[in-house]
């Protein structure tokens, strides 16, 4: 019998294709206003974020059933606002904290998606998320030490361990939003961003490594100095 794998290869491309167009739209939008509003911090920023949390609660109920899970939920989407609120706060390395975590992850996510697609490479957590790769980590390391140096010259070897611990965290909170949509049944948490599913699609990685920066900042550096504890070491 002849292969029908060509045959039906188009149409598989084709909507392939129309959805990376609708992942470049979104973030040719998004990308700038999240930089906008974290450069102009203060209440445009939290109020940013807050919707960013609300969107990611109500997308989570509707995605699970039952009062612990909600629970889970509300604890989830009130550390989405909290952790970069905190960050932020830092007078004097807030918003070169926030942009240094979202060079992380944005890179860790860029390279997962591309090279992980065109190479492949070692999986993450196959049974979870088939397609998920180690191939994020090493760009985010290289990208987010590039761009602490343009920020103001802090320790490459710093930034390249906490660029490596965070691309890490974020990977698995992609994959622990994974792993609820399939004990759910579920494809995507919503449809609200286009080519990208839903907010909490979106924000999952996002979500997993500020907290994680923001533990470790709150460690050295307290509460109000959260974002010089993550930065100078």
């Amino acid at each position: 019998m002849p292969d029908p794998g060509p045959v039906n290869a188009g149409p598989a491309a084709a909507t392939a294709g129309s959805n990376l167009v609708l992942r470049l739209v979104s973030a040719a939008v998004l990308a700038p206003l999240t930089l906008i509003v974290t450069y102009l911090g203060g209440w445009a920023f939290a109020v940013f974020w807050g919707a960013a949390a609300a969107a990611v609660l109500w997308e989570w109920v509707r995605l699970v059933r039952g009062p612990l899970w909600i629970a889970a939920g509300i604890g989830y989407a009130a550390l989405m606002v909290i952790a970069p609120v905190i960050l932020r706060a830092d007078a004097q390395f807030g918003f070169q904290v926030m942009i240094l975590l979202y060079a992380i992850v944005w890179s860790t996510d860029v390279c997962g998606y591309f090279v992980g697609r065109a190479i492949g490479g070692p999986k993450l957590m196959p049974s979870v998320s088939p397609k998920k790769t180690w191939a994020g980590v090493a760009g985010a390391i290289v990208v987010a030490v590039l761009v602490a140096q343009c920020l103001g010259g802090f320790s490459s070897i710093a930034i390249a361990v906490i660029a490596l611990a965070l691309s890490v965290v974020a990977q698995f909170g992609d994959l622990l939003e994974s792993w609820i949509k399939r004990h759910f049944g579920v494809k995507d948490a919503s449809h609200l961003i286009p080519g990208h599913g839903g907010v909490m699609d979106r924000l999952d990685g996002f979500w997993a490594a500020a907290v994680a920066a923001l533990l470790i900042g709150v460690m050295r550096g307290g509460f109000d100095g959260a974002a010089r504890g993550l930065l100078l070491w």
